[in-house]
């Protein structure tokens, strides 16, 4: 499948949450299995080039397909969670989003000094919540350099804003407008 037929997959919901914002919704990729398979594959072809001892998903969606390209790249996961949902204790990454703020937390346990960890999730647009989760990786011991996405949105800046934090990201489609 090229990157025109997933585009396709994926479904535009027009004024959603608020007037003026074409949203970008995944479900529709999700339920559609060679869709699905094929997105975890372009990731997967993305990653194959970078170094990587784990991907850390973000949740909800980038457990998704973080899980799975974990499974494809033979690595473990790591789940960057809502605030409070984790049995431990956590450390924590407070963000800022379009529509308020948001925390993100990690169980430190889980990473080793110096490991080298992807992170994945499904849109990037302003880039907050990816940047949160790559502070609370770095602040655990990780080493991160890359983020991949399925959707970019470019007009929203999410790129720019990731390279100041000394990332680099990948999509595997993106999308005019927000």
């Amino acid at each position: 499948m090229d990157q025109s037929q997933l585009k396709g997959l994926i479904r535009t919901v027009p004024d959603f949450p608020k007037s003026g914002i074409q949203f970008r919704d995944i479900t529709t990729l999700l339920a559609h299995g060679e869709g699905l398979s094929a997105s975890v594959q372009a990731l997967a072809d993305i990653a194959s080039g970078l170094e990587a001892d784990a991907v850390a998903g973000i949740e909800a969606r980038g457990f998704i397909f973080g899980t799975a390209l974990a499974l494809e790249l033979g690595k473990g996961f790591i789940p960057l969670r809502k605030a409070g949902k984790l049995p431990v204790e956590t450390l924590g990454e407070d963000y800022a989003l379009e529509y308020g703020t948001a925390r993100l937390e990690l169980d430190p346990t889980l990473i080793e000094e110096g490991q080298r960890v992807l992170v994945v999730d499904d849109l990037l647009a302003t880039g907050g919540t990816a940047i949160a989760g790559t502070r609370l990786l770095r602040r655990a011991g990780a080493v991160v350099t890359d983020a991949l996405f399925v959707i970019d949105l470019p007009v929203l800046g999410g790129k720019e804003a990731l390279a100041a934090e000394e990332l680099a990201t990948h999509a595997v489609v993106s999308f005019e407008g927000h």
